[in-house]
């Protein structure tokens, strides 16, 4: 599996670092606040676990699980929700937790079905951010990291079902996604 990483663009020391600081983040933010974490599956997993270790305020969590690549490298643009939330939305402060904003399709599609179910507010925590590749009008309110435009596995992330146990984020080697 490591031999198919091209190199390694942050480390496990590097992406812990930076999850404590932002669950710090978000702990001054969400004070006082009804807040519900919601993970978008599968590859924010990892990262939703060790940033709500990293809050020290009450929360909820739950779990959606949508679909726009398939087994490609690339968004295929149509979201297909395959796993909906289970709580109540209403009131809630909600903060939908990425693995990475890429074009931003999927994520803009999820922020505004969710909106239409009576959120008190939603902000958006993504562990990487590729500003370059967007194109939606969509920012994240909370970023670990901003990376190229290269394809990134580990930590959550994958490629084809594969890769996601690696505890840090790595580049793929092209002859691995362009067979």
């Amino acid at each position: 599996m490591c031999d198919d990483i091209e190199r390694v663009l942050l480390s496990e020391e590097e992406i812990a670092a930076k999850v404590k600081e932002l669950g710090a983040q978000i702990t001054r933010d969400y004070q006082g606040k009804n807040l519900m974490m919601v993970s978008v599956l599968k590859g924010s997993v990892v990262f939703m676990a060790d940033l709500m270790r990293a809050i020290d305020l009450p929360c909820r969590i739950d779990f959606m699980c949508v679909s726009s690549y398939g087994s490609g490298s690339s968004s295929s643009g149509v979201v297909k929700i395959i796993k909906d939330l289970d709580i109540d939305l209403h009131n809630v402060d909600l903060l939908i937790v990425e693995d990475i904003l890429d074009s931003g399709k999927t994520l803009h599609y999820i922020t505004k079905l969710l909106a239409e179910r009576g959120t008190a507010s939603i902000r958006i925590a993504t562990l990487l951010d590729k500003p370059e590749r967007r194109v939606v009008p969509l920012s994240p309110d909370y970023c670990c990291f901003s990376v190229p435009d290269e394809f990134v596995v580990g930590y959550g992330l994958d490629y084809d079902e594969q890769y996601r146990n690696l505890p840090y984020i790595g580049v793929l080697k092209r002859s691995v996604y362009e067979k």
